[in-house]
């Protein structure tokens, strides 16, 4: 049994009949997945998981989910339907589970609702993919999101992203990239996609640095990847760049 099938069935186990549907979301229905691409999956639920529930689909992701070249991350999103339909924002998340998360989750609480901005971006790509797993078509379900609230997640979650820029350069350089892209172009595109478009707009100095990310996305897991001093030195210019670019299309947005 894959991983998907492993994720499905867990989440199907473990909610039982507060179970609505399963989507995939993300590189998968974007545009296929990269080495070290998580597995996206959202599911719907009709309301809030209980404890006991909460700590059981921790367990099994924990068990799942990995960072090594033949186990993918997991990252599993779950929302109660009644609070993201009607659509309005902030959203609230009632559940998320990431391999970024998991030195907490070995240790403390499982994951609690709150606030989630990024909703706006998963439920987009959600409704887009039309990939159920289980369940009616995600439409069905969900509501579309109207594009500027897209846009407030995106520009919301970029104090949250730069925080992790030392330890994850990668990701957070593809990323401002993306929200780059989705705020100049309306689409939501794969990172690879959005780092092409943002350095066919970057002046050349500003290019290597978004380069080697593209390459890295594209070619080697995360513990295969190697940071020269010469790129390093050129990622803060590059990030500064790119947050100027964002800045102005959201003041004329």
């Amino acid at each position: 049994m894959d991983q998907l099938e492993q994720t499905v069935g867990l989440v199907r186990d473990v909610v039982g009949p507060e179970l609505l549907g399963t989507y995939l979301h993300g590189s998968a229905v974007l545009g296929g997945l990269a080495p070290a691409s998580d597995l996206d999956v959202l599911a719907v639920t009709r309301r809030s998981l209980d404890e006991p529930t909460r700590r059981a689909l921790t367990q099994g992701l924990l068990a799942i989910s990995g960072l090594t070249p033949t186990v993918r991350p997991i990252e599993l999103t779950v929302v109660v339907q009644s609070q993201v339909r009607p659509w309005r924002f902030p959203p609230t998340g009632d559940f998320l589970y990431g391999e970024w998360l998991r030195d907490e989750l070995q240790t403390g609480e499982p994951p609690q609702p709150g606030p989630m901005p990024d909703l706006a971006l998963v439920l987009t790509v959600t409704l887009s993919g039309n990939h159920p797993l289980t369940g009616p078509p995600p439409a069905k379900l969900l509501d579309p999101v109207p594009h500027a609230d897209l846009v407030r997640a995106s520009v919301a979650g970029i104090p949250e992203l730069l925080a992790e820029l030392d330890d994850d350069t990668r990701n957070v350089l593809l990323t401002l990239a993306r929200i780059w892209t989705t705020l100049a172009t309306g689409e939501i595109k794969t990172k690879d996609e959005a780092a092409s478009w943002a350095l066919a707009h970057l002046p050349p100095e500003h290019r290597p640095a978004l380069e080697h990310a593209r390459k890295l996305y594209l070619t080697c897991h995360y513990q295969d990847e190697v940071w020269s001093d010469r790129v390093k030195a050129q990622v803060r210019p590059l990030i500064d760049e790119v947050l100027t670019r964002i800045d102005r299309l959201h003041r004329q947005g």
